[in-house]
């Protein structure tokens, strides 16, 4: 195997033994079989137009191998199998045949085959000149982060065919060796603009069917009684479980990324959502051993589980791990039955944090906001937020946030707001200094605050007094960061390491056309940002 997709790959070059996320060689073989099986259906899809079967089987494999998602063998040699014989579909229905071995791709109908198979398939056969490889793989982890989005938007009956059609030829884009590096860089940039496309429907989805968020206090200690802890992103499984389980004295908790759903209106609204337990995705280990009720997973980050827990671990959607209960569809008895069966929870007060600042909350007050930079009473914004990680120098976050002057508001989202949404920043004239936007997707709403407030001083985003202080992990924050690419945005301090697989040659364009660069101490990069 040789995986380097996440920002832990080991020794910052690659995992070639076992992934530090736990995937064992074979699922790591398996996913890269599935991505040339996504490409070889690309090549017939792109020729027949919107397939509504073939897009939706796409999107979930390409979210299936995102970072942390699924490590059963199994279900993935299914998804393989599954592949052709879509791509058999779409071949019959272009009515041609395309030259090539990768359009010819037929799979073993064994498990062990299609490991042996995948063997050949890994991201070094991509391209035999490493920097056209490297925007490759940016690209391909691009389209994985943004399927990931989508799958959610498609939860919740939205879909868009222009970007769907995207998926297809850049897929298809990957195995042409007439396009050169250029080409392969239009991509990835045409990629950021598709999935500003698709977390604008993402959004909407949201709002739409659960309201806009709203500024809320979240309990972080818990009630006495039994619990369950819902753990991913997916607000569509949470609202199904609330309404599987009102008025069965079973308390639900948010876990990671689905702290932002107390914001929503529509999902606030059941009394038993009592709070969120515990913090980001690395620490779920400790956390869950320490959580007695019963545990649920809608999408990554899933880890290794530790023995304590597995019996009342449950996996749903993508999310799979060889040995844990997963359930299909809408039927969470099985959960709610083992939810039943656990020991009580403590009835334990903790303190408040606050969720619910989403663009429509945040322009709500826009008039306050730019009163007060006006009058010098803000001086400066930072976006500090993006994916936390176990690996070390994470630290900095906190640092930088802690450090930064009192005349400055911080905006966060995705679970790297875990590295300090829980420390007390004050307010400025009744504006929170600390003002959580949401989950990953929600750079959305970040970008809409960012263009609202350019357009009433007058200025650009670039011109605003605004830093974003972005940490990375997996694929989903490549794609925001292609986004932000997409808007011309620049001046982003990324870390807490480049990613793996940008060669100097890609990194000197991304320095020279955007001004990207490392993060470097907390005090050095404030100091250069605020003089």
């Amino acid at each position: 195997m040789f995986c380097n997709q996440c920002e832990q790959a080991a020794n910052g070059i690659g995992c070639n033994v076992s992934g530090v996320c736990g995937k064992k060689p074979e699922v790591a073989t398996l996913q890269d079989h599935l991505l040339y099986g996504l490409k070889s259906l690309a090549l017939y899809a792109d020729k027949i137009g919107r397939h509504p079967e073939i897009d939706r089987f796409t999107i979930e494999g390409l979210f299936t191998t995102v970072t942390n998602v699924d490590f059963e063998p199994a279900r993935i040699g299914a998804m393989i199998s599954q592949c052709y014989q879509l791509k058999e579909k779409a071949k019959a229905s272009s009515g041609v045949t395309i030259p090539g071995d990768v359009a010819a791709w037929q799979p073993a109908t064994d498990l062990a085959g299609q490991i042996k198979q995948g063997e050949a398939y890994g991201i070094n056969s991509q391209h035999d000149n490493e920097d056209i490889r490297s925007v490759i793989e940016i690209l391909m982890y691009g389209l994985k982060g943004m399927a990931a989005y989508m799958d959610h938007a498609m939860i919740l009956g939205k879909s868009d065919d222009e970007v769907m059609a995207f998926f297809q030829r850049a897929l298809a884009a990957t195995t042409d060796p007439s396009l050169g590096l250029m080409d392969f860089v239009s991509l990835a940039m045409e990629c950021g603009k598709h999935n500003l496309t698709v977390m604008g429907l993402l959004n909407t989805a949201h709002t739409d069917t659960y309201g806009h968020p709203v500024p809320t206090p979240v309990q972080l200690g818990t009630r006495g009684g039994k619990g369950i802890l819902v753990s991913g992103h997916d607000l569509k499984m949470l609202e199904e479980l609330l309404k599987q389980t009102e008025g069965k004295g079973i308390n639900i908790y948010t876990h990671g990324e689905m702290l932002p759903a107390h914001g929503y209106p529509g999902l606030k609204k059941y009394a038993h959502l009592a709070g969120n337990f515990g913090g980001a995705w690395q620490d779920q280990a400790k956390e869950f051993a320490e959580f007695p009720g019963a545990i649920i997973f809608n999408t990554n980050c899933i880890q290794r589980p530790a023995e304590s827990y597995t019996d009342r671990l449950f996996t749903w959607g993508l999310v799979a791990w060889p040995g844990i209960t997963h359930i299909d569809g809408w039927d969470f008895s099985a959960l709610i039955n083992r939810a039943l069966e656990c020991p009580d929870l403590p009835e334990n007060p903790g303190k408040e944090i606050l969720t619910g600042f989403g663009h429509n909350a945040v322009l709500g007050v826009a008039d306050k906001v730019i009163d007060a930079v006006k009058s010098g009473a803000i001086k400066h914004f930072f976006l500090i937020g993006g994916c936390d990680g176990a690996k070390s120098g994470r630290n900095y976050y906190t640092e930088f946030a802690e450090k930064l002057p009192q005349d400055t508001v911080i905006l966060t989202l995705a679970c790297g707001k875990y590295r300090f949404n829980k420390l007390d920043f004050g307010d400025i004239g009744g504006i929170p200094r600390l003002l959580d936007i949401g989950q990953c997707n929600d750079a959305y709403s970040a970008i809409q605050i960012a263009v609202a407030l350019a357009g009433a001083f007058g200025c650009g985003v670039n011109d605003l007094p605004l830093s974003m202080i972005l940490s990375w992990y997996e694929q989903k924050a490549v794609v925001i960061l292609l986004t932000l690419l997409h808007l011309g945005i620049k001046n982003i301090k990324l870390g807490p390491t480049l990613p793996a697989f940008i060669t100097p040659t890609v990194l000197s364009f991304l320095v020279e056309n955007f001004n990207i660069g490392p993060i470097t101490t907390a005090e050095a990069d404030i100091k250069a940002i605020l003089g």
